[in-house]
């Protein structure tokens, strides 16, 4: 392909200064009005025909235009598109500036820098979707930190032009599902409230050094877990931790506002009192969700049987979901097979459910210490699952979304757990446990869970791996 160093008889391009699966972002010269700008090169999608190209590009051209409505202090300026050598060319704002994605490396923010990074982007955004824009594609990657500490969010529209974050015939992924919204993993449209969950993962990233949905080397694997809003609650959060949970609601419609985020996240930063707390899921809202998972479930794993060779009965693999109350969605948690595998233990999708009344249901005797609770628990897994479920306080409960039914349903996978190199500080516990798969195998990991005390005797409140 020729080498293309002047567009439009008007924009010199000086040099890459980014890019990635939807194109190269160029430092250019605009002589007419000299000034220097940036230029998105857009790459239409490989080997999908003439016809899936022209409609990208049509696409991108549109998205673009629209998203040169918006004129905002915290949102990179679109100065206009043009269409040369048969694909689209954007002329944006240039700022001088890393991504957000690119500071993470170097390690987690702190809150209250995460809370002034936040306020300036809910700004934009809030302005965004009061034009009727929907970003669509909000994550680490497309924040901006300028020289001056200026926060800017870029690329409005874009993924969805370029058919970004899609399933495509073969089973592949183009992009990454780590910041979609349950709903929009799903395959619904992408909505203001799906740009909040985004907005939520990704200060969640900035504070907890990995995404809610965890990793996976197989990426339908990660697109059925976000699908699920299965997430990981966060634990270096601290004051922010309300509205976070509030942010990555599986139900659309029990987030806020992009605007009531801003003002919650202004309210933090100056001390303030918030307004914005966690609700429980209805009944019929978590059992609608479930019947969604599972559809979408059954379609990738149907996509990834044509089109990927999975390695099978894989004993030191990781589980697909970990047991509660482990979670572990950071580590990885890909299905040792093409076929349906149970879901995870803990999505926020599950259905209601409380156990049976039986005599077998009774709690535990009262522990000692924290660890001790903790290896009487284990004990009790799986042969007495109704008094483990009640092992779990309520709080565990609900940020999980924990149903009765699916936590038994889950433990049918494995005969035992055993618990060693234990050690204890305060409440908090760390222990490495071994699952023993009923099917043959078993897995070890180290985790770390927080205890508390209720009417005498110790219930387990959270869970990290590590």
């Amino acid at each position: 392909m020729e080498e293309i160093r002047r567009l439009a008889d008007r924009f010199e391009l000086i040099e890459p200064v980014g890019g990635g699966s939807m194109g190269t972002v160029w430092r250019a010269r605009d002589e007419n009005l000299e000034r220097t700008v940036a230029i998105k090169e857009l790459l239409l999608p490989h080997g999908a025909g003439e016809q899936k190209a022209d409609e990208a590009k049509n696409r991108a051209l549109r998205e673009a235009r629209i998203a040169a409505r918006l004129v905002h202090p915290h949102a990179i300026t679109v100065f206009g598109v043009i269409d040369e050598q048969d694909r689209p060319w954007i002329i944006m704002e240039y700022l001088p500036s890393t991504s957000l994605a690119d500071k993470l490396r170097e390690g987690p923010m702190e809150v209250d820098d995460v809370i002034r990074l936040g306020i300036q982007l809910c700004s934009a955004l809030a302005a965004a979707h009061r034009a009727g824009i929907v970003h669509r594609d909000i994550k680490p990657g497309n924040v901006l930190l300028g020289e001056d500490d200026t926060v800017k969010i870029t690329d409005f529209g874009i993924s969805r032009a370029m058919g970004d974050v899609q399933l495509t015939a073969t089973g592949e992924i183009s992009g990454t599902p780590a910041f979609l919204a349950p709903e929009v993993a799903r395959g619904e449209d992408a909505t203001s409230a799906s740009d909040v969950f985004s907005l939520g993962a990704t200060l969640y990233t900035a504070l907890e050094g990995g995404t809610p949905y965890g990793t996976a080397e197989n990426p339908i694997a990660l697109l059925y877990r976000a699908s699920s809003g299965e997430i990981t609650p966060p634990v270096r959060s601290g004051i922010l931790t309300p509205l976070l949970n509030r942010l990555l609601d599986v139900r659309p419609d029990s987030r806020p506002t992009m605007a009531e985020t801003e003002r919650e996240l202004r309210a933090l930063a100056a001390g303030e009192p918030t307004t914005l707390v966690a609700e429980e899921p209805p009944p019929k809202a978590r059992k609608g969700m479930l019947v969604g998972v599972i559809a979408v479930f059954l379609v990738l794993a149907a996509a990834a049987a044509a089109a990927v060779v999975v390695v099978l009965n894989r004993d030191e693999e990781t589980p697909s979901g970990q047991a509660p109350p482990p979670v572990s969605q950071s580590q990885s948690a890909v299905p040792t097979s093409s076929e349906p595998v149970a879901p995870p233990p803990s999505p926020t999708s599950a259905p209601p459910s409380t156990p049976p009344s039986s005599s077998s249901s009774s709690a535990p005797p009262p522990a000692q210490t924290p660890g001790q609770a903790l290896a009487a628990y284990y004990a009790l897994i799986p042969g007495n699952l109704e008094a483990g479920f009640a092992t779990l306080t309520d709080n565990f409960k609900q940020n999980r979304n924990q149903s009765f039914e699916r936590y038994s349903n889950y433990w049918k996978q494995f005969t035992a757990v055993t618990v060693s190199n234990v050690t204890e500080s305060g409440n908090t516990v760390t222990a490495t446990l071994t699952y023993v798969r009923a099917s043959g195998g078993s897995t070890t990991g180290r985790e770390t869970f927080v205890l508390v005390q209720q009417g005498g005797r110790y219930l387990i409140d959270s869970q990290r791996a590590g």
